[in-house]
């Protein structure tokens, strides 16, 4: 959350989705000060979420383009998107709509089982320790009841 904890952020990453790739572009899409979004740009590049390339020699120019770590957040966004079409849309309805070019509809982020396909909601899904929790951690007593004692699955009360 260190890199993403502020709003800028994943704006500029949404502007980097729709394609914005200069500075100056990002700027006037965003309406954000200079030295902040330099900030935000500059942190993306170094995390490895956008690359710098110049497209200009004199004076040197850079444009920002997603990587492959940057792409994978597509996701997030998306499901930011869409819980914001739920909540916060007026009648009017959803501001940008995403159309998935292999089947030509609109849609929106849903979050699903991996292993069956069907939509993971927070009534139906619990966390459990995964194998780089650390292990200091996983010995409290509070966390072990928390996550329930293990990966595999098993729930806090089967456990007992």
């Amino acid at each position: 959350m260190d890199l993403l904890g502020d709003w800028w952020t994943p704006l500029v990453l949404r502007e980097a989705f729709y394609e914005v790739r200069r500075f100056d572009a990002f700027q006037q899409s965003l309406g954000i000060a200079r030295n902040t979004l330099a900030e935000r740009l500059r942190r993306l590049v170094d995390e490895g979420l956008l690359e710098k390339k110049p497209y200009q020699n004199e004076p040197v120019r850079y444009e920002y383009l997603l990587t492959a770590k940057g792409r994978d957040f597509f996701g997030v966004l998306m499901a930011m998107n869409a819980w914001g079409d739920r909540w916060l849309a007026g009648e009017e309805g959803a501001p940008i709509v995403f159309r998935h070019e292999r089947c030509g509809h609109e849609g929106h982020a849903q979050v699903v089982c991996s292993s069956c396909g069907e939509a993971m909601t927070a009534q139906d899904t619990r966390p459990r320790l995964g194998p780089g929790y650390p292990a200091r951690l996983a010995e409290r007593a509070e966390v072990r009841e928390r996550f329930g004692s293990g990966s595999g699955g098993e729930t806090a009360s089967a456990a007992s």
